[in-house]
């Protein structure tokens, strides 16, 4: 999960963007693990790292999971918290030399990075809600961005891809669908899925994650020239 490069490493790539993979420590159901969020930001960024000349940070493993707070086990962070986090680490990369600083968010309650991109230069937020929906359709998943909002579809299939190791057995019978969520934010995940499960994670297979994961590389090559 964290990389391995020397200081020499980051001298000779010459890199001018940073990738700072966003993940969560919350409640994915019975199957997946507390960090599946975070593991997903990274085998993104890492693959985005393979196929393109960027740095990657070590991941952000705590941020506004206040949603699922109702499980055990789940951790948060304040909103004005992961903003102050995150111009800190985009202003320490420039004094370091690297000027530009691209968000691998894998965390759907992480609203606050969109604000924080938008009030500063050189960041960026991937992947977008439009990357995702086009990542889906490349790998054939079957259920949407709305219906397969977690612990479901998307993210077992990146898990079985990317940590095969770390998915439990029994998330073939684990579907759980609650598409009128309009009440998310006031009652919190608790009020729509006893398991904790809001998706279809019997539709997942290691190769529909490593065809999402393939997909979002191709579509960072559009955020890199931005740079």
């Amino acid at each position: 999960m964290f990389p391995t490069d020397t200081t020499t490493d980051v001298r000779d790539r010459a890199a001018t963007v940073a990738l700072l993979p966003v993940g969560s420590h919350e409640q994915h159901g019975p199957h997946l693990p507390l960090a599946t969020d975070t593991l997903v930001a990274c085998a993104v960024a890492r693959a985005v790292a393979d196929a393109h000349p960027v740095l990657v940070l070590p991941p952000v493993t705590i941020s506004c999971s206040h949603e699922h707070g109702a499980w055990p086990g789940t951790v948060s962070i304040s909103a004005r918290t992961l903003h102050a986090v995150v111009r800190d680490v985009a202003e320490s990369l420039r004094r370091s030399g690297v000027p530009n600083l691209v968000l691998v968010n894998a965390h759907g309650g992480n609203y606050v990075l969109s604000n924080v991109v938008q009030e500063s230069e050189g960041m960026a937020l991937f992947p977008s809600s439009a990357d995702w929906t086009a990542a889906r359709a490349a790998a054939g998943v079957e259920t949407s961005n709305h219906a397969d909002m977690h612990a479901g579809e998307l993210e077992t299939s990146i898990l079985l891809h990317a940590h095969p190791e770390l998915v439990r057995p029994g998330f073939e019978g684990a579907d759980h669908l609650a598409d009128d969520r309009r009440h998310l934010l006031t009652l919190g995940m608790a009020a729509y899925t006893g398991s904790g499960v809001v998706g279809r994670p019997s539709l997942a297979s290691a190769r529909k994650g490593e065809l999402v994961v393939a997909a979002l590389v191709e579509a960072f090559g559009g955020y890199l020239a931005l740079f």
